[in-house]
């Protein structure tokens, strides 16, 4: 998709969402032929003429100035993460030289991968783009499952997501969890409009997936930082686990993702029974419906 259809899609979304009574705008009554507010409206909260938004929304404005965006942002209410994805898909970036190009296969950071191993009682992985998963630790396979059984290619989070019907038995608000990951995936597009791995898999998601399908074309945008979330697994049950993003400075397309239950909850007395047991020697490992299955993520 193209950043200019992609800049369309995301100004009528945000234009639709919001009434007159949320920007302190007179509402007439009547009858609206559009859903929230209209061009015009917007453009008379923005400061610019009705034209210039609108051949803005139409993607026929080269370089809107940075005061354009910002006024922009704050006459549509965007939270951080939407104005800065609003500034990419406007002032988009030249395509990557030669030899930088996103399809190139990525390697874990040598960092990332030590912390890794030495996070033994706390499940955590290395997402990288595209939300592929590229490393994880043991913890994370009695919790989520191996993602070492799944082809290179199958291991990406939304793809497991939407595709497996396991992970709305292992996510108590699957519905949260995926639309979550509709917004990651925009702001990924936004990032980089120019990945063909990520074009393709939007693609699949959306023909494969009524539900990614229909969230998509909302275009939500949000960052994937920490949060909570709520498993309900077949060997210990309801697991409530806080997680955490850590991405480096210098390298930002890859994330140590952790999960953790807060100390004395019975959710740390349920993660640590699960670790043990997937530690006991005379346990061969998960078996199948018990969490085994790595597209439970």
């Amino acid at each position: 998709m193209s950043t200019a259809i992609s800049l369309s899609e995301f100004l009528r979304t945000r234009r639709a969402r919001l009434r007159p009574e949320d920007v302190a705008l007179p509402d007439f009554g009547g009858r609206r032929r559009v859903a929230g507010l209209r061009r015009e409206e917007l453009a008379q909260l923005a400061g610019v003429s009705v034209d210039y938004y609108t051949r803005l929304e139409q993607g026929r404005v080269g370089n809107p100035s940075d005061a354009v965006l910002d006024a922009l942002a704050r006459a549509l209410l965007l939270e951080p993460d939407e104005a800065r994805h609003l500034h990419r898909l406007a002032r988009p970036r030249p395509a990557r030289r030669a030899g930088r190009t996103p399809s190139a296969p990525q390697r874990v950071r040598p960092m990332l991968a030590r912390l890794l191993a030495e996070l033994s009682d706390v499940p955590a992985m290395v997402m990288g783009r595209r939300m592929d998963v590229l490393a994880w630790n043991q913890a994370a396979v009695s919790l989520f499952g191996d993602y070492g059984a799944l082809a290179p290619a199958e291991r990406n989070i939304p793809r497991i997501t939407f595709l497996d019907p396991a992970s709305r038995e292992l996510y108590a608000d699957w519905t949260a969890c995926a639309r979550e990951n509709v917004a990651f995936l925009h702001l990924e597009a936004g990032r980089r409009p120019d990945d063909p791995r990520l074009a393709e898999l939007i693609g699949e998601l959306s023909m494969r997936s009524a539900d990614f399908r229909r969230w998509w074309a909302e275009h939500p945008v949000q960052d994937k930082t920490s949060g909570r979330k709520r498993f309900r697994h077949p060997l210990v049950g309801e697991l409530d686990l806080v997680y955490d993003t850590l991405r480096p400075a210098d390298d930002p397309d890859q994330a140590l993702i952790t999960y953790a239950a807060e100390p004395g909850t019975p959710s740390d007395d349920a993660l640590r029974l699960l670790l043990a047991w997937a530690a006991a020697p005379e346990v061969p490992g998960p078996v199948s419906g018990t969490g085994a299955d790595p597209r439970r993520r």
